[in-house]
């Protein structure tokens, strides 16, 4: 399965971004240690399904209750935002993070200050009805204007141009890249979901693994993944390898390594609607158990019955329904290692999922790659 396949009704033209550029010789973007880990909307959506089925007894809705961790944006943000859709569409923030410190610094390897990263984001366009889905990946080496921002201690953070977009998070945390994005794109986004990447080893180890094929042999030393070409029963540890991959395919950059991601994301996807959780209730609360531990959420999901509510939303979204593209963007000439919003291009995107109407193919076409599309089906 392409991480790119064709969309149903709902999404116009083939989504994802085309004409491939090949990085010249010496430009290669340098290696980072950070890690991408974003990919569990899908994979809480699974979880809020669990809830439903796991919550008979009382005990459990109030431990599951008690996992729970949100953050009042709302509140912080005010009402100086975009207006909300008034047709039951909605826009959800993903972002995928990491505190540096206790398992996640087992896993990342990072040093033990307890500061927070966000490496991945999504946002998540759920149409009318809720039977459709488009995801748009928003690289994190974007350079972008950052508005000045509030975070939720009450500390102030101002304005600064020409800085990456995953800056925002580190400076002021959710609510700070939340207003960053609305500010980038115009669009209120509804819900906010953070996600850590080990609770993302550990929900797909309850899972039972992922089954995916590649196409080529990866092996990154850095992700700690080597894949012969073929298909594979993927462990956490090797689907967190997955989606931090980057110099194992295509031009070794965050553009690449996000094909990875949607790839993987519909892979899991496909498996969750397939693996009939609802017959072994010990695995329904094991899997509740974690996901609830991985996220944080703004204060309107912030509760079992409002994530029930959220995801029995989502039920019916099958992975031909979600149709994935790139944030449009522009390799910067003055740094390998950076990307430029394309402006005019992805304001047909923010226009179209304003209206909640299909994102134009002309959108995608003649923007970065990450020449990684079709590695992994």
């Amino acid at each position: 399965m392409s991480a790119q396949s064709t969309p149903g009704p709902g999404i116009a033209g083939e989504p994802g971004t085309n004409g491939p550029r090949r990085r010249a010789k010496g430009r290669r973007r340098k290696p980072r240690g950070r890690h991408h880990k974003g990919l569990l909307i899908t994979a809480w959506t699974a979880a809020g399904i669990v809830v439903l089925g796991g919550t008979g007894l009382g005990y459990v809705y109030f431990t599951l209750n008690g996992n729970l961790k949100s953050v009042d944006i709302d509140q912080v943000l005010g009402t100086d935002r975009p207006t909300k859709a008034d047709n039951g569409s909605q826009n959800i923030l993903v972002l995928g993070s990491d505190t540096r410190s206790g398992s996640n610094k087992a896993l990342g390897g990072g040093t033990d200050d307890g500061s927070a990263r966000s490496d991945t984001a999504l946002i998540l366009h759920v149409y009318e009805g809720h039977r459709k889905a488009g995801v748009v990946s928003i690289p994190r080496d974007t350079l972008i204007d950052r508005p000045a921002c509030t975070d939720t201690d009450g500390g102030t953070h101002p304005a600064a141009s020409g800085v990456m977009f995953n800056s925002a998070y580190s400076t002021g945390g959710a609510v700070c890249a939340v207003k960053t994005v609305e500010s980038l794109t115009g669009l209120r986004m509804d819900h906010y979901l953070e996600v850590d990447f080990s609770g993302f080893q550990k929900l797909i180890d309850e899972l039972g693994g992922v089954e995916i094929t590649t196409t080529r042999d990866i092996n990154d030393p850095d992700s700690h993944l080597d894949l012969k070409a073929g298909p594979h029963r993927l462990t956490g540890e090797q689907a967190l390898g997955l989606v931090r991959t980057r110099h194992g395919v295509g031009d070794g950059s965050d553009l690449g390594r996000i094909q990875l991601q949607q790839a993987f994301l519909k892979a899991l996807l496909k498996q969750v609607k397939d693996i009939g959780l609802f017959g072994n209730p010990k695995k329904l609360y094991d899997l509740a158990d974690t996901a609830t531990k991985t996220v944080t959420t703004d204060s309107g999901l912030g509760s079992v019955n409002s994530l029930m509510s959220f995801a029995s939303g989502l039920q019916g979204i099958d992975a031909p329904d979600m149709t994935m593209v790139t944030m449009p963007v522009v390799y910067d000439p003055a740094d390998p290692n950076r990307v430029l919003l394309e402006k005019t291009k992805a304001q047909q995107v923010w226009t179209a999922l304003k209206n909640d109407r299909p994102i134009p193919k002309s959108a995608t076409e003649g923007t970065a790659t990450g020449e990684a599309e079709g590695v992994v089906n």
